[in-house]
């Protein structure tokens, strides 16, 4: 079984603390998270929440509780690492934004320093497998709600996982402990610490693969060079930020991206969407 490291390899995360262009697909996975999140928001009537930890998608870290936070959330982070921390509070800052940020060592994700049932939800997104005990980690996530959690991962059934693991970036397989992309793991997980699991699905199914990196990046490592290819992918047109949405530099990024979202949208049964998704979830309740 792989080593994690505790957190993703520095050079994945550490260039988008301050350079915010994320690439199309991943404005994507935040706009249709953003909009569960909101609907989970007022559906529950969520006022306090835990995301642990806060790196898992790619991109920008740490601010996929932002949309929360907006509508009037109180928002706890947790992170292991005390750099990216500190740039996670000031990008939230540029937003007039601040979270309680928490900074644990990497050996600490199954004993946070937080009360027992202090939250309305708790959650991560696509972070499990970067843990070196995951398993004590989702049993934290139970002890700290007293009534949600909600955890999402990466579909290893969708063509773009394949294609990243057999092809593109093979050399990133081994630095995680794959065993928490089986959905059914997380959730025997879960169950076993007490949470009952209400509702499964899939969620963020664009109409490309999820090969996690940009267009142009994907065909420089599948060997295809095409000038014309690569302009398609590149310049001005296809700078995709999601903190220039929130900074209102580009206020109709939305409605430029989430057009993409039929497959999403679409009226099907998550069964039928899992064979193209990026990601699955569980969403439970914690048990009295």
């Amino acid at each position: 079984m792989p080593t994690p490291t505790g957190h993703a390899q520095r050079s994945i995360w550490e260039p988008y603390l301050t350079n915010y262009d994320e690439g199309l697909g991943l404005v994507y996975e935040r706009f249709v998270l953003n909009d569960f999140l909101d609907d989970l928001r007022r559906r529950a009537r969520i006022q306090t929440v835990l995301e642990a930890p806060i790196y898992g998608m790619a991109g920008v870290s740490g601010i996929n509780s932002v949309k929360l936070a907006q509508d009037g959330c109180q928002v706890t982070l947790v992170d292991d690492t005390p750099d990216r921390a500190e740039h996670v509070r000031r990008i939230w800052s540029e937003l007039d934004l601040a979270p309680d940020l928490v900074t644990i060592s990497p050996d600490r994700w199954g004993a946070l320093p937080l009360p027992d049932a202090s939250f309305d939800l708790t959650w991560n997104w696509a972070a499990l497998w970067y843990l070196p005990d995951a398993a004590a980690l989702l049993q934290e996530l139970a002890r700290l709600s007293r009534h949600l959690v909600f955890v999402a991962m990466p579909n290893n059934l969708q063509v773009g996982y394949w294609m990243r693991k057999l092809v593109i970036d093979r050399d990133f397989f081994p630095t995680v402990d794959e065993r928490w992309v089986n959905i059914g793991l997380v959730r025997r997980t879960l169950e076993e610490a007490g949470v009952k699991i209400i509702a499964s699905g899939v969620l963020d199914v664009p109409p490309w693969p999820d090969t996690v990196m940009p267009a142009n990046e994907v065909l420089k490592r599948l060997g295809i060079r095409s000038k014309k290819l690569e302009d398609q992918f590149t310049g001005d047109s296809w700078s995709w930020s999601t903190m220039a949405y929130y900074l209102n530099e580009q206020p109709d990024l939305r409605d430029q991206v989430i057009k993409y979202a039929w497959l999403d949208h679409a009226r099907l049964p998550w069964q039928m969407k899992a064979v193209w998704a990026h990601h699955r979830w569980l969403l439970g309740e914690v048990q009295a």
